[in-house]
């Protein structure tokens, strides 16, 4: 254990000034995600081009991908929580009926099927298994995100829970703390949605 800390803390010590930006507009995108703010994504637009960049020279080629698909989500997800759904109403948040909640786990599953087959086969990913799973984790939350289905925090935090170990092993020490604080958040931003839901209910 005193290792592994010793390590993580190198690595920190190691952490470029572009990987530091990065996290430091992650979490102010998932920050304003909780309070339902719509500077979720042009946050997270910075956000996820860092890390395109970053987890193509790490070798994460799975989480390479994601950021590239949550580029073109947060320019969906700007314009989906920015439209109006009524001529007072932006788009309110909501669960998924049985129905959504298999599709969804249908798509995890064929998602995790494809992304394994391309990294195991075509990179050199060291991870494939782990990478795949968690990337196809995220592809999911970041569309109910988009959609404003507060499920989405549920597969955030399953995510962030395995992702943590392994960017600290791939030597992305401070993107490893940054999930660490996205777990915390996400967290606490589904209980914040939740409560949003039940006062609506309510009024």
């Amino acid at each position: 254990m005193p290792e592994i800390l010793s390590q993580l803390y190198s690595n920190i010590l190691d952490t470029s000034w572009l990987e530091v930006l990065a996290v430091i507009f992650g979490i102010l995108s998932v920050w304003f995600a909780r309070k339902e703010n719509i500077w979720v994504y042009p946050t997270g637009i910075v956000n996820v081009l860092i890390y395109v960049y970053l987890c193509f020279f790490a070798g994460l080629y799975g989480d390479m991908a994601i950021n590239v698909f949550y580029f073109f989500m947060s320019v969906f997800g700007w314009y989906n929580w920015s439209r109006r759904v009524d001529n007072k109403n932006h788009l309110p948040i909501s669960t998924l009926s049985v129905k959504q909640w298999l599709f969804y786990i249908l798509l995890i599953v064929v998602a995790f099927g494809i992304i394994y087959y391309v990294l195991s086969d075509f990179t050199d990913s060291t991870v494939p298994l782990f990478d795949s799973f968690t990337t196809s984790l995220f592809i999911a939350g970041m569309w109910l995100m988009a959609i404003k289905k507060i499920e989405n925090w549920l597969l955030w935090i399953l995510g962030d829970v395995l992702v943590i170990p392994m960017f600290a092993i791939k030597g992305l020490a401070f993107t490893s703390v940054q999930y660490i604080v996205f777990l915390v958040l996400a967290i606490m931003a589904y209980i914040e949605w939740r409560k949003r839901i039940k006062l609506k209910e309510i009024l």
